[in-house]
């Protein structure tokens, strides 16, 4: 996938219903606030960074409880309907991907074997099943 650019933040921005979107020297900053659950969480977009010897997207996610970060994110999936954003990064035939959710909700599946976003989710036992259901939304932008 081509650099994230501020049209693809702004894409991002409305999925989400964010409290605040920044653009920065070097990234995007995204806040989302919700009140009734007493939840934040802060999303940062690195379009382009040096990641070791080789530069990419960084998606960082920080709330109360946790940080994550998603280095080489291939892209993207904006979906309207789940009130959700799923990034993206493959290496090795592995996937590993941040799912942002409008209520400044986060999950993280790492490593799940590409072959598993395709096959017959109800032969999958429950706690392999969410990663790929989950991940399933990004097969249209990975490639082959």
């Amino acid at each position: 996938m081509a650099k994230i650019t501020k049209k693809d933040v702004d894409k991002i921005a409305k999925t989400l219903s964010v409290e605040e979107v920044r653009q920065e020297e070097d990234h995007f900053l995204i806040r989302l606030c919700n009140t009734e659950e007493k939840r934040t969480l802060v999303l940062e977009v690195y379009p382009s960074i040096l990641l070791g010897k080789r530069k990419g997207a960084l998606v960082v996610v920080y709330t109360p409880t946790s940080h994550l970060q998603l280095h080489h994110c291939s892209g993207f999936v904006c979906s309207q309907d789940l009130g959700e954003v799923t990034f993206v990064g493959e290496f090795g035939g592995k996937l590993s991907g941040l799912v942002i959710e409008k209520g400044a909700a986060c999950s993280l599946y790492a490593n799940v074997t590409r072959d598993l976003l395709s096959g017959d989710f109800t032969k999958l036992g429950v706690e392999v099943m969410l990663s790929s259901v989950a991940l399933s939304l990004t097969e249209g932008i990975l490639e082959e």
